[in-house]
């Protein structure tokens, strides 16, 4: 499974690619007001750190105003994955702009059905919400394995990009059902390093060390 960042810091993107712990990048409009800076600066900025895939998304509503601000967006970097919402204008917008080469990323998914019209319409990556349904009390993995099960079933190249994740079991989750790509804040990416044996077991042995009253160097 794939790991994206989820944020628009670039620190904090820095520090995961220095790790190996990243494939790819996704921003939102609201990513980007919180991190204060302008749009196109820190896009171009992302995609210089990471090789893979970086989700920019456009703010229009309408097909033809989503076609110029991806005309915009896309020629940041060859890596760019033009973000668009869940409708009409934004499946027309997805088919123009894979059918001309540009990976693009269909978000705010809430159903499978949602997700099959995005596979129809060639969609590199699909962005169902979990965390999302989660607050509203469905079950979001449910989701993520109808979809799974979907474009198996017909053999669909869309990619299942598993967005607001909000925690470690989630990340779990995703990789079970067989989910192409997860992306999470970097807080929830640096969890998953996290057990308790593994810090005891750090404390017991660098305790055991003290004692031998050895260097290394």
């Amino acid at each position: 499974m794939k790991f994206f960042a989820d944020t628009a810091d670039t620190a904090d993107i820095r520090d995961l690619a220095d790790a190996g712990l990243l494939d790819g990048v996704t921003t939102n409009p609201s990513l980007i007001h919180k991190a204060g800076r302008d749009f196109l600066e820190v896009v171009a900025e992302i995609c210089r750190i990471v090789d893979g895939p970086v989700s920019a998304e456009v703010v229009a509503l309408d097909f033809e105003g989503m076609m110029r601000e991806a005309e915009i967006v896309r020629k940041i970097a060859d890596n760019v994955a033009v973000k668009v919402p869940l409708t009409i204008d934004g499946l027309k917008a997805c088919k123009a702009l894979t059918d001309d080469g540009t990976m693009v990323n269909v978000t705010l998914c809430f159903s499978a059905n949602q997700a099959l019209l995005a596979a129809k319409a060639g969609a590199t990556f699909i962005s169902p919400f979990v965390g999302r349904h989660d607050d509203i009390g469905y079950p979001g993995m449910d989701l993520i394995a109808d979809i799974r099960t979907i474009y198996d079933n017909y053999a669909f190249e869309t990619e299942i990009l598993v967005a607001s994740v909000r925690n470690p079991i989630h990340v779990l989750e995703a990789a079970k059902i067989g989910a192409d790509v997860m992306t999470a804040p970097p807080s929830v990416i640096r969890m998953l390093v996290k057990h308790p044996l593994t810090d005891n077991g750090i404390k017991a042995f660098m305790a055991d060390w003290e004692k031998t009253g050895q260097k290394i160097g």
